[in-house]
């Protein structure tokens, strides 16, 4: 499978360069998300635009992401804009457990939002334990 990724420094972006998101290359997919999550990348987006069709392995795929990524930081997948795609999340009802923006780089913008709101709530958590020192 060939992909690309983009390391920043608050988060990772990842762009499969298939048009055929199935059981053939779903399982290195998966792979490399087990792969990022163990490295420690604590924000991942999942770009999807070069991808014209997604079966239901590459949907599992994409689901073992959301899930590593629910204590780590922040998942949120772009670029679903090929027909079959946008087909597959409204059938399959996906975008109501994922994170679907249209951009790039409003996807950016809203990861970097997500982890000021945790770097905010954990200085906030840290004040009040100080307070009860």
């Amino acid at each position: 499978m060939k992909f690309s990724i983009d390391k920043q420094e608050r988060y990772s972006i990842i762009k499969p360069e298939e048009e055929n998101l199935n059981s053939g290359v779903a399982p290195q997919l998966k792979s490399e998300f087990v792969i990022l999550a163990n490295e420690g990348i604590t924000n991942l987006i999942l770009d999807l635009s070069s991808v014209k069709y997604v079966d239901s392995s590459g949907l599992s795929a994409i689901l073992t992401a959301r899930r590593l990524w629910t204590n780590l930081g922040t998942f949120v997948v772009t670029g679903v804009d090929h027909p079959a795609v946008k087909r597959l999340v409204e059938i399959s009802k996906v975008d109501s457990v994922l994170t679907i923006l249209p951009t790039l780089s409003e996807s950016t913008d809203f990861v970097l939002m997500e982890e000021l709101q945790r770097d905010l709530q954990a200085e906030a958590e840290g004040d009040l334990e100080s307070d009860e020192l």
